[in-house]
């Protein structure tokens, strides 16, 4: 159930609540056909950003061995698949995802959601998560905030020191 209350809301129950409130008025969906280039590139970022929060989704209960849930974080530091990369990756799928919508619905609301939602991620995730992992994991989460970037994926993956290339 935690897994899909933080996501089901900010993907699901925001943008329907938007779309609804949002019906009548100059920011509502605009029926009619997507060009082409808007419906492949709303296909594409929903595809990449389902494909990304579900990765890290499952990543975060096999390797991590927790949950979404801040009462049943991972207890293990993920530093493996898309974390080797940015350290974000499951708000950059969510984001992904809420752009998809935005695009695919002609919706301006869920538009203007997916940026509010990516900024209030923004400011949360270095006042309050990142000291929190810091807390947790020590040393690790340290050198892994070193040389992972928080939002622009790195080009090539990071491996902790050790580990076989």
């Amino acid at each position: 159930m935690s897994i899909t209350v933080l996501p089901g809301t900010a993907l699901v129950i925001v943008p329907g609540v938007l779309l609804w409130a949002g019906s009548g008025t100059s920011w509502a969906a605009e029926p009619g056909a997507a060009s082409a280039l808007g419906l492949a590139f709303g296909m594409f970022c929903g595809a990449v950003g389902l494909a990304l929060a579900g990765w890290t989704i499952v990543d975060f209960a096999r390797r991590g061995r927790g949950t979404l849930a801040p009462w049943d974080p991972p207890v293990k530091l993920l530093v493996t698949g898309p974390y080797r990369y940015v350290r974000n990756p499951m708000i950059i799928g969510v984001a992904l995802v809420l752009a998809s919508e935005a695009l695919l619905l002609h919706a301006a609301w869920i538009a203007a959601w997916a940026v509010i939602f990516f900024l209030i991620n923004a400011a949360y995730i270095p006042k309050s998560e990142e000291p929190g992992l810091a807390r947790r994991f020590g040393g690790d989460y340290q050198r892994y905030r070193e040389y992972v970037p928080r939002w622009i994926p790195r080009l090539t993956p990071w491996r902790p020191r050790g580990e076989p290339h």
